[in-house]
């Protein structure tokens, strides 16, 4: 019996499609291996559901402590309670007491007001008690650097360079320090508009780094002889250890998506092969996705601190305090608070007394200032 001519006909049909489906496959495969790649829309503020997420707490009503001050970027506090703020422009350095009286304490010398960099991050040493050290992240005039300080009589005296030759740029100048629970100074920088020198491991761009607290290499860092502890950042400019140890850091996204990491030695970020979680490129060159994602106008993110499980992340072109809810080494979906409160929040740090205080930078020439900005606020945390 002769063969409908239609079921022929719909054969070829279906043989063609496969062939035209399996050749696509094959393109867009391909082209995976050679091209950064960019997550969709669906895996913005998105973490891991395998454990449920408890709701973060709820922080009340921002109150001012220090109000007129130009860009306070870098916030750390000393042992008898009061803190040190930094002003980025000028290198000025004064103390902010809890009940809001503030101090002059001296200025960090070699201060270059150059674009983003300036007076970055500072922190005080944590053996304060006995050294009065005060370390800060520095744009001079040729590179970015560490210096450490000396606190003495409510002045700041005595200046030297521990960390030096940090690639600087108007932009991507990095600046975040934090000492860790190991006793070590962790320091963030960016890749100083030159993307490919983040995955240069001579060199310092790009890169959390790791550092004894004279400016020392640690037997222990992953790669020997360098002060390099993680790499492939664009722009790391929040720090955060939570309970646990482990250390979580926020890193600016180029276009496409800002990113929460959780930061492992040695391990490689993926900047600039992917920007966000890097799918199979990720899998294929061994990068360590982010664990949660924003769009760039939801956060651009700055300052980073933990309390009680909660991760409190400093957004600035977003304006918004993001709260991300962490179990174990996994973190959750957040949620936005303070939203447009503050305009631009660049710092974020716990209080001695359970507060969070957070810095604006509304007068970097990127923000709205409103009367009084830039301002050190306090905010209760429910």
């Amino acid at each position: 019996m002769p063969s409908d001519p239609r079921s022929r006909s719909r054969s070829v049909a279906m043989v063609i499609g496969l062939v035209v489906v399996i050749a696509l496959i094959s393109l867009v495969a391909t082209r995976w291996k050679v091209l950064p790649w960019v997550p969709d829309a669906s895996t913005v503020g998105a973490a891991s559901p395998s454990e449920a997420a408890a709701a973060p707490p709820t922080v009340a009503g921002p109150v001012d402590l220090a109000t007129g001050l130009q860009v306070p970027w870098g916030l750390t506090f000393l042992p008898d309670g009061r803190a040190l703020v930094g002003e980025r422009p000028s290198g000025d350095v004064s103390v902010i007491t809890i009940e809001g009286d503030m101090e002059p304490v001296g200025t960090v010398p070699g201060v270059a007001d150059d674009g983003e960099g300036g007076l970055l991050g500072i922190v005080a040493s944590p053996t304060f008690r006995d050294d009065s050290f005060v370390y800060a992240y520095v744009t001079t005039n040729t590179d970015n650097r560490v210096v450490r300080m000396r606190l003495k009589d409510s002045r700041l005296a005595g200046a030297q360079a521990i960390l030096t030759d940090i690639p600087k740029n108007s932009f991507h100048d990095g600046g975040r320090l934090l000492f860790g629970p190991d006793g070590m100074l962790y320091v963030t920088t960016g890749d100083a508009g030159d993307p490919e020198q983040a995955q240069n491991l001579a060199s310092l761009s790009g890169k959390i780094l790791r550092i004894t607290p004279d400016g020392g290499i640690p037997d222990d860092n992953p790669f020997s002889g360098s002060p390099v502890w993680s790499y492939g950042h664009r722009n790391v400019q929040g720090l955060a250890f939570d309970d646990a140890g482990r250390l979580w850091a926020t890193e600016f996204g180029s276009s496409a998506y800002d990113e929460l990491n959780l930061i492992e030695a040695g391990a490689n970020y993926g900047w600039p092969v992917v920007e966000g979680a890097g799918g199979q490129a990720s899998d294929d060159q061994g990068f360590v996705d982010p664990q949660v994602t924003w769009p760039t106008s939801e956060a651009s993110p700055s300052g980073l601190a933990w309390r009680d499980g909660v991760l409190y992340m400093g957004a600035l072109r977003g304006e918004r305090l993001w709260e991300v809810p962490v179990t174990g080494a996994v973190a959750h979906e957040p949620t936005a608070a303070l939203d447009g409160e503050l305009g631009r929040i660049r710092t974020v740090m716990v209080a001695p007394d359970g507060t969070l205080w957070l810095t604006t930078s509304n007068t970097d020439g990127r923000g709205s200032p409103r009367a009084d900005d830039d301002r050190v606020v306090s905010v209760p945390v429910g």
